[in-house]
């Protein structure tokens, strides 16, 4: 045994306790839901001296049975997104106010920069940095009971793709940057001794740099360990095996340059349209073996959500005890002065709801925006039984289908970005062509022709006609067998023609996200929108090469 599988024998430890509780499905199941009214009585007495907490009440809610509680604190705190806390975030990121949302100074901010609210800042206080650990190590718990040995896996190098900007400090000392440049340097001896590709290169800021930095820094290392969005991991084991074979070396799929990778970690976007291209990437063929192990998380900036902990399970365990509350309002209610926000334990399978999140860092009933269903639900706690909310089927697992602004719904057809990733990972298992990156937006009608729909892919080469037009039958076939509204537009010589599918080259898509100052981290190709503005941005960068 190597020095360093010492760490996995002591993480393995170090874990025991919370590897016991988490095999405890009675455990997750019954007390889920009392666990996260604990988390919010915790949040109310920790924020209660605050500007936010002395007006909305929070030092007398948190005295109030819990019942009471949880409706008092609804009454008090309006559902709102990142707009209804810029003036505070400013107040404390700007001027270093104390005491504003969260006890204290918040001295870190994590920036980011989505589709549809512009650039935010997120309050990342110390409170969340322990937050994210806790939830951080039930990755390698859950790891363990999928069968990865800790020790062997800690033997080799772990490489951890993250963001691409450096943090940025005022001269009050408030650091902001993405939640990658918070969480690097934090990262000490002994985990220094097997993390990868090092503090310097997971600081560089230009993207295509970064990651020819990254695979010369990983090529000849025993990496066990790959954590990162599965769109950017491609592009750093299609880097490496490049490399690879630039040296001569005999590199079929990443397995031979890696042979004893045995977990991938990866979140952020849905794996299935990647799922051929990193098989292909691993083993040198698209139907071939995949990474022994996979793991999926649910991490945001706001906080860590949620993770898997079924081997093989699509559904994500939410994170009941990490100091966060959640509530999920139903997509339909959203935007309704009067929305609904439910509890884990009162929400219906099968139906799609918003994230509402309350966090250890001074965001509260709080918009993430991402659109989930359930799996399973937790029992409801003791005060609710009478209620009907009873004894759950099991802990509380959801998976995210989309965002809430996301969506195609030019002519009543009311697609999510869900419908559009499931098409095209059918249509590629259909036609066995092999997708990059993709989008898709409305066509519009004109005189001549009709209203529709279309989505722009990457392909390494311009397929044959045959094949295009096959993948856009089966492409279409299952977003009718997905959505019924989509399907009774497509009926009929008046309703909606048959989609168009844009073929642009691989690489197009990193470009326009490049020129959007966008390319890198945790920035993520939009799947869908409810106007044309990402397919014209995307086919402008280097045209169309085909369509059917």
């Amino acid at each position: 045994m190597t020095w360093t599988s010492l760490i996995g024998v002591g993480m393995r430890a170090y874990l025991a306790g919370r590897i016991r509780e988490l095999s405890r499905t009675a455990h997750l199941r019954d007390d889920t839901a009392r666990v996260q009214l604990t988390q919010l009585r915790w949040l109310l007495n920790t924020a209660a001296d605050t500007e936010w907490g002395r007006r909305h009440g929070y030092a007398r809610l948190a005295q109030l049975p819990s019942a009471e509680m949880l409706s008092g604190y609804r009454a008090e705190v309006p559902i709102q997104d990142i707009s209804g806390f810029r003036a505070s975030i400013a107040r404390m990121r700007e001027e270093g106010e104390p005491d504003v949302l969260w006890p204290g100074v918040v001295r870190d901010y994590a920036q980011t920069s989505g589709t549809t609210a512009g650039d935010k800042y997120i309050p990342v206080s110390a409170q969340m940095l322990k937050s994210n650990l806790r939830a951080a190590l039930d990755i390698f718990a859950h790891a363990h009971r999928f069968g990865v040995s800790l020790p062997g896996l800690m033997g080799g190098r772990c490489v951890f793709l993250g963001g691409s900007t450096d943090m940025q400090t005022s001269e009050l000392g408030i650091r902001t940057g993405d939640l990658s440049a918070i969480v690097t340097p934090m990262i000490r001896w002994p985990m220094t001794s097997v993390y990868l590709p090092g503090k310097e290169i997971a600081l560089m800021r230009n993207w295509p740099e970064k990651i020819d930095a990254i695979a010369r820094a990983c090529i000849d290392a025993d990496v066990r360990m790959v954590s990162g969005m599965a769109s950017w991991s491609l592009v750093l084991l299609e880097k490496v095996l490049e490399l690879a074979r630039s040296r001569r070396r005999r590199a079929e799929g990443i397995r031979d340059v890696w042979p004893n990778w045995g977990l991938f970690v990866h979140g952020g976007v849905r794996y299935g349209p990647f799922d051929g291209r990193i098989r292909q990437a691993y083993s040198g063929s698209a139907t071939g073996p995949d990474v022994p192990n996979r793991l999926e998380l649910y991490p945001a900036s706001e906080g860590f959500i949620a993770l898997q902990d079924v081997r093989g399970d699509p559904g994500l365990r939410l994170c009941h005890d990490c100091w966060n509350f959640y509530e999920f309002v139903p997509l339909e209610e959203v935007d309704s002065p009067g929305a609904r926000a439910m509890m884990c334990h009162e929400v219906e399978k099968g139906q799609r709801y918003v994230v509402c999140m309350s966090t250890c860092a001074g965001l509260y009933r709080y918009l993430l925006g991402d659109v989930v269903v359930f799996d399973t639900i937790p029992s409801a706690p003791e005060f609710d039984r009478s209620s009907g909310h009873g004894i759950g089927d099991g802990p509380c697992r959801l998976r995210i289908v989309g965002r809430h602004r996301h969506f195609i719904n030019a002519f009543g057809e009311n697609l999510i970005v869900e419908n559009i990733e499931n098409a095209v990972a059918h249509a590629q298992s259909a036609t066995g062509l092999i997708v990059g990156e993709f989008t898709a937006g409305p066509v519009y009608p004109t005189e001549t022709t009709r209203a529709g729909h279309e989505v722009v892919i990457e392909l390494p080469a311009t397929p044959e006609a045959g094949a295009l037009r096959a993948f856009a039958v089966a492409y279409d076939g299952s977003l009718k067998e997905q959505c019924a509204d989509y399907a009774v537009k497509r009926t009929g010589e008046l309703g909606m023609q048959p989609p168009t599918v844009t073929v642009v080259p691989t690489g197009t898509f990193h470009r326009w996200m490049a020129q959007r100052g966008k390319l890198g981290g945790q920035h993520k190709v939009p799947r869908c929108a409810n106007e044309r503005v990402f397919i014209e941005g995307v086919v402008g960068v280097a045209g169309a090469v085909g369509a059917s």
